[in-house]
C-alpha cells in the first residue's frame, strides 16, 4: 500500500539556538533575491499566453484566479498532476502534510518503469510552526539528502506550497546546492496554491521542466519521426491504446510530459521533430517556447473516439511532412476503422436514440463528446466551466447550436436531464447521486476511472461500459419509492 514519508531531521523540542544561524541566512537569501534576476516563472506572462486564442481578444486571462474560489483544485495540485507520472523521479512537497494528503492518488497514471515506482511514495517535509518562524530550508535540504541516500531517484521535483512561498524559503538555492552535491537534477516547482487554479499549475509545472530538464542532455540517436507527447498523463493507460500504432508507423515517442515518462528522455526533448499536445491546452505555453527556442512545431489533437483518433494519427503524419508516412498512416486508419466498426456493430442498436449529459472538465468536455457521438449517442449538454476558451469553441462545434454548454453544471445538470430527456449521465463520482435521483444510467469518465477509453480499443471499452450501465436495472429501481410510501 502506498503511503507518505514525513522527512524531518529536527523535532520541535530541539534547542532553538541551533536554528538561529539558519534564520540569519534567510536574510542573506532575501538580499540575494532582490539583487539577482529571478529564476521563478512570471505568473502574468503565463496568465496572458499569446498562443491561447482567449488572451488576445479578452481583457482577462482564462487562467486568472477568482478571489475566494477554490473549487477545482489549486495551482500546486495542477503542477503535481502534470509531473507526478515520472515514476523514476521523487516528488518532494515542501509544505504541511495536508498539501500532499489532499492531492494524493487522484489519478491512476500507469507506468512500465522497471525500477521502483516512486509515485507510490509521497514525500513531504511536513513544515511545522517552528519552520514558519525559523525557515524550513534546512529541513528541505536534509529531506533531499535522505531521499537520495535511500531511493536514488533520477531527479527530484521540489514543490513550493502556500506556506513555504509566503515565508520565503529559497527553493532555487537549495535545489542548486543539492544538484551540485548529488549530481542529479533538482527541479524547483514554483506553483503555490494561491497563485491560481489547476490549469495555471500545469503551465507552471511545464515551465519548471523547460527551465531545468529539457535541453540538458542529448539522445543517443535521433530519427526523422521523433515526437514528444505533451499533456499525455497515461491515465488508466490511455497512451498505450495508441502508442503501438505510432510504433507500427515508425513514429518514435522520444519523450512524454509525462505519462509513463522518464527523466532521461524528457531531458532530450529538444531534439524531437514535433510536439504533440494531447488534450491539454494548459501546456500550450511550453510548446510555444519550445518552438521559439528549438524550432519544434506543434499540433494539438485528441485520441478519444474513432474520428479523433484517426484525425490525430493523420495530423501527426502530415505535420512530419513525409509522403510515404502519410500513405502508410492512411492505410492503417482504414484497417483500424474497419475492424472497429465490425466490433461496434452489436452496440449500435443499444445506443440508438439515446441522449447523454456530460459533466467533466477541460478537454474532455469535447473529446468524450466526440467519442459518444461515434457510438451514435446524442450529447445534449456538456460542462465547460473548467475548460479553456479553445475547448469551449470545440465543444460548441461538436454539440452544435442546440447543445448546452453548462457553466454551472452542479445546478444545471439535473434540470437538463429532465428537459432534454437524457438517458445517460457521464461525469465524476460526485454526480452519481444526480443520476440516481433522476433514475438514469451513470458512467464515471473522470480521472478516477479504472478503465481506458483512449484510442480505437478504448472506444470499445466505453461502449461496453455504457451498454452495461443502460441495461443495469439498479438505476431505474433505486430511486423508486417503496410500495407503502406515498
Amino acid at each position: 500500500m502506498a503511503g507518505f514519508l514525513l522527512i524531518s531531521r529536527m523535532s520541535v523540542d530541539e534547542d532553538v539556538n541551533k536554528r538561529i544561524p539558519l534564520s540569519m541566512t534567510r536574510r542573506v537569501s532575501f538580499y540575494r533575491k532582490e539583487h539577482a534576476v529571478s529564476a521563478k516563472p512570471k505568473i502574468r506572462e503565463l496568465l496572458n499566453e499569446s498562443a491561447c486564442a482567449h488572451s488576445p481578444t479578452k481583457k482577462s486571462a482564462c487562467n486568472a484566479p477568482t478571489p475566494g474560489a477554490t473549487t477545482g483544485g489549486c495551482a500546486f495540485e495542477g503542477a503535481q498532476i502534470s509531473l507526478f507520472p515520472y515514476a523514476d523521479a521523487a516528488h518532494l512537497v515542501h509544505g504541511p502534510v495536508t498539501c500532499i494528503a489532499t492531492s494524493w492518488e487522484t489519478r491512476a497514471t500507469r507506468t512500465r518503469w522497471s525500477g521502483r515506482d516512486l509515485t507510490q511514495m509521497g514525500f513531504t517535509t511536513d513544515v511545522s510552526l517552528n519552520d514558519v518562524v525559523f525557515s524550513g530550508e534546512e529541513k528541505l535540504s536534509n529531506a533531499i539528502d535522505y531521499i537520495m541516500q535511500h531511493y536514488t531517484p533520477q531527479a527530484i521535483f521540489v514543490y513550493a506550497t502556500c506556506v513555504t512561498a509566503l515565508i520565503g524559503d529559497d527553493l532555487d538555492l537549495i535545489c542548486k546546492q543539492a544538484g551540485e552535491k548529488h549530481g542529479v537534477p533538482m527541479v524547483p516547482v514554483h506553483a503555490p496554491g494561491f497563485v491560481g487554479g489547476k490549469n495555471l499549475g500545469s503551465r507552471l509545472g511545464g515551465e519548471a521542466v523547460l527551465r531545468h530538464l529539457i535541453g540538458s542532455s542529448e539522445p543517443e540517436a535521433t530519427t526523422p519521426f521523433d515526437i514528444n507527447l505533451i499533456g499525455e498523463y497515461n491515465v488508466t493507460g490511455d497512451m498505450w491504446q495508441y502508442s503501438h500504432l505510432l510504433d507500427e508507423l515508425g513514429i518514435r515517442i522520444l519523450s512524454t510530459l509525462s505519462g509513463d515518462g522518464r527523466v532521461a528522455s524528457i531531458r532530450t526533448a529538444h531534439r524531437a521533430r514535433l510536439n504533440v499536445i494531447v488534450c491539454a491546452k494548459s501546456l500550450i505555453s511550453l510548446t510555444r517556447k519550445m518552438e521559439q527556442q528549438y524550432g519544434i512545431p506543434s499540433v494539438s489533437l485528441s485520441f478519444y473516439g474513432k474520428r479523433d483518433t484517426s484525425n490525430g494519427l493523420r495530423a501527426i503524419a502530415e505535420a512530419l511532412g513525409d509522403s510515404t508516412l502519410i500513405a502508410r498512416t492512411q492505410k492503417l486508419i482504414v484497417r483500424e476503422e474497419a475492424a472497429l466498426e465490425k466490433k461496434l456493430k452489436p452496440y449500435r442498436a443499444v445506443f440508438a436514440g439515446k441522449k447523454a449529459v456530460l459533466n467533466t472538465g477541460g478537454n474532455k468536455s469535447w473529446s468524450i463528446a466526440s467519442a459518444l457521438q461515434d457510438l451514435g449517442i446524442e450529447v445534449v449538454a456538456t460542462a465547460v466551466k473548467k475548460a479553456t476558451e479553445d475547448d469551449r469553441q470545440k465543444a460548441r462545434q461538436y454539440l452544435g447550436e442546440d447543445g448546452v454548454l453548462m457553466m454551472n453544471p452542479g445546478a444545471e445538470q439535473a434540470k437538463l436531464i429532465e428537459e432534454r430527456g437524457a438517458h445517460l449521465l457521464l461525469a465524476g463520482g460526485r454526480s452519481l447521486y444526480t443520476a440516481i435521483k433522476k433514475g438514469i444510467a451513470f458512467a464515471d469518465v473522470n480521472q478516477e476511472k479504472r478503465k481506458s477509453y483512449g484510442g480505437y480499443d478504448g472506444l470499445l471499452n466505453l461502449a461496453e461500459d455504457l451498454k452495461n450501465a443502460l441495461e443495469n436495472p439498479v438505476f431505474g429501481l433505486v430511486a423508486r419509492r417503496a410500495p407503502w410510501e406515498k
